[in-house]
């Protein structure tokens, strides 16, 4: 068992700094989804949010990238970046990273379904979103 976890460790750590070169494209995906789903559509609206959801980019892939090493799934989520896909992987590390911003332990959201989470932040927004 020592074996494996220092090899998962030493993983992590090789595959580190191909997160950290994949950031700034994360963070343009995320500052791109958190304006289009904020907006809700409305172009005006988009443009208003940008710095915003700019802002929350940062901290956002940070988080990721410290949530895909703890957590040990380093080459399966650059496997699933790389294939365009979001997978078990960048599921878990995305649950673990929400928990985490809120000020919850990391795994709090790891028995919701992801989509559960999504809708439940789109609703609560939604009043705060009507022009």
């Amino acid at each position: 068992m020592g074996v494996l976890s220092a090899s998962g460790a030493a993983q992590a750590s090789l595959l580190t700094p191909v997160l950290n070169l994949m950031r700034p494209q994360l963070e343009n995906r995320i500052s791109g989804a958190c304006q289009q789903w904020a907006s809700g559509g409305n172009a005006s609206l988009e443009a208003q949010i940008a710095p915003a959801c700019r802002a929350l980019a940062g901290p956002t892939s940070r988080c990721l990238v410290e949530e895909t090493e703890r957590s040990g799934r380093s080459l399966g989520v650059v496997t699933e970046l790389l294939a365009g896909r979001f997978g078990d992987d960048i599921e878990l590390v995305v649950k673990r990273c929400a928990g985490r911003m809120l000020g919850l332990p990391a795994d709090s959201f790891l028995n919701v379904p992801i989509r559960s989470l999504a809708d439940r932040f789109k609703a609560a927004a939604a009043p705060a979103l009507r022009p």
